[in-house]
């Protein structure tokens, strides 16, 4: 067994939990949208086609932010072609994922369905095959009150008031070959900052975010963002990050440490960021919305679009089925995300239902909780008040990927206003268990309340419609505190979360 020790401490404050980091994202992908959030035939579907059991289990998740309508999916959308009488709207063809979208769901009911889910709404605009004007006739749909050709358009359609959306996507992810319209740093530079600037012109209120990359991987990595954000500095006020994680070859070791890509991803982009700053005299900073992350099997069948002459409606795409190692994965990204709150802003889990997704659904039947559903739903439960970089003493193991790394990684959390605690650990060992002494003389008084761990020993575990509850995360019973310090063990593969509060 490892051995590791974690101190915390009131006064190493890293920033706010921010509530925009347990956002998601829902696209015209796959099944995520028809049959997912929208099924009219389903037994618990409301008048408007929703399906009741997914906004059950999407406030269950914790999902403050929902980015809207793509990913790929909007550089090639006709935002118009989804407003107005159902009946007259047209089929298109989706070339992104070779499908047919018959925009059943669009700009209405997405934010019919946002307030119902009392999620805020992240909207998305085409820079791909439009520009600054198509951009400008949506914010004009969405937030101007009325008096103007769209607004009045909305108003028509039934929606008196202006939905007011605050965060807006310059685009997405115009750095990849396989985007629509893809760009060079430079085109996509200067498009942004002409659309963000006349954004600001109709509604100065918005927050904007401006492509960054799609990966760390890119070979325009770095170079892209010093690019664009020397175009656009002053006219946005986030520069988004994506990145995607998968288990590769059988190496297990490596995957459990994708945490570590993951924060140099973000020194990495708040580093380019400052350098712009302080090249332009800029007086703010720039943050990062990393509006797309996740664990995705991007070789597996599933997440091959189809192709030739069949176009067809809401295929199965993407519907990776996650383990118990996809999970503890999941929650370490998650505590890198909140160790990263002082420049991460705001992020979105990529996506909400069957693509890529914690929530799955059986077309008018089941839904049910993957095991990547648990930890993001703990998390957003229990992160309160302010982000602690912790002190971390662990053994190091090592990885093919990334060299040795700390078995033991962690975060906590602190609320001033309760005093309760809450640390989220993972052993990233594959093989050995790890005894955590956690040093609380910073904090005399606390007791530990609750210890909670997502294990399995078999780490390949999935979970099904049938017997989804089994991962969920149970008492810790050998978790115990005494003279200022608390211990528990954590077994190989394995993420917790240890609440402590004051007796």
């Amino acid at each position: 067994m490892h051995a590791a020790t974690v101190t915390l401490d009131p006064a190493f404050v890293v920033g706010p939990v921010r509530p925009r980091t347990f956002g998601s994202f829902v696209e015209h992908l796959g099944r995520c949208v028809y049959t997912g959030i929208h099924d009219p035939g389903h037994p618990t579907a409301d008048a408007d086609g929703f399906r009741g059991d997914v906004l059950d289990l999407t406030r269950e998740l914790g999902v403050t932010t929902v980015r809207y309508p793509g990913g790929n999916f909007v550089s090639g959308y006709r935002w118009e072609d989804g407003v107005g009488p159902v009946d007259a709207r047209p089929t298109r063809l989706d070339l992104a994922w070779h499908s047919s979208d018959p925009n059943t769901v669009g700009v209405d009911e997405f934010m019919r369905w946002a307030a119902k889910a009392d999620v805020e709404p992240m909207m998305a605009v085409n820079l791909g095959t439009r520009g600054v004007q198509e951009a400008l006739d949506l914010l004009e749909y969405c937030n101007v009150p009325g008096g103007s050709f769209w607004s009045d358009r909305r108003r028509a359609n039934g929606v008196e008031d202006p939905y007011r959306i605050r965060m807006w996507c310059l685009g997405n992810e115009m750095d990849g070959p396989w985007q629509i319209g893809h760009k060079t740093p430079q085109e996509y530079g200067r498009l942004a900052a002409e659309t963000a600037r006349a954004m600001r012109m109709m509604d100065p209120g918005v927050e904007l975010v401006v492509c960054g990359s799609s990966s760390s991987d890119m070979p325009t990595f770095g170079e892209w963002e010093r690019v664009v954000l020397t175009e656009a500095y002053e006219h946005v006020d986030h520069v988004s990050a994506h990145a995607y994680y998968w288990e590769e070859d059988g190496d297990l070791a490596s995957f459990l440490a994708s945490a570590v890509d993951m924060d140099h991803f973000v020194e990495s982009v708040a580093a380019t960021a400052d350098q712009v700053r302080a090249a332009g005299k800029h007086t703010k900073r720039i943050n990062i919305s990393f509006d797309e992350w996740n664990v995705w099997y991007q070789k597996r069948a599933e997440s091959k679009p189809p192709s030739g002459d069949d176009w067809p409606v809401a295929p199965v795409l993407l519907e990776d089925r996650y383990n118990v190692a996809d999970a503890v994965v999941v929650g370490n990204l998650l505590v890198s995300l909140l160790r990263n709150t002082d420049r991460v802003h705001a992020a979105s889990l990529a996506q909400l239902v069957n693509v890529i997704a914690p929530i799955m659904t059986e077309p008018g039947g089941r839904s049910w909780r993957q095991t990547t559903f648990h930890p993001f739903a703990l998390t957003a439960r229990h992160a309160a008040g302010e982000v602690l970089r912790v002190a971390v003493q662990s053994p190091a193991e090592e990885t093919a990927r990334f060299g040795d790394v700390p078995v033991l990684d962690a975060v906590a959390t602190h609320d001033p206003e309760t005093g309760d605690v809450v640390l989220f650990a993972v052993n990233r060992s594959t093989t050995r268990a790890v005894d955590l002494d956690v040093d609380l003389r910073g904090f005399p008084g606390l007791r530990l309340v609750e210890a909670l761990t997502l294990s399995n020993p078999d780490h390949t575990w999935q979970a099904t419609a049938d017997d989804a509850t089994s991962v969920v995360p149970v008492v810790n019973t050998s978790a115990k505190v005494a003279d200022d310090r608390a211990r528990a063990e954590l077994p190989a593969v394995s993420w917790s979360v240890l609440r402590l509060a004051r007796a």
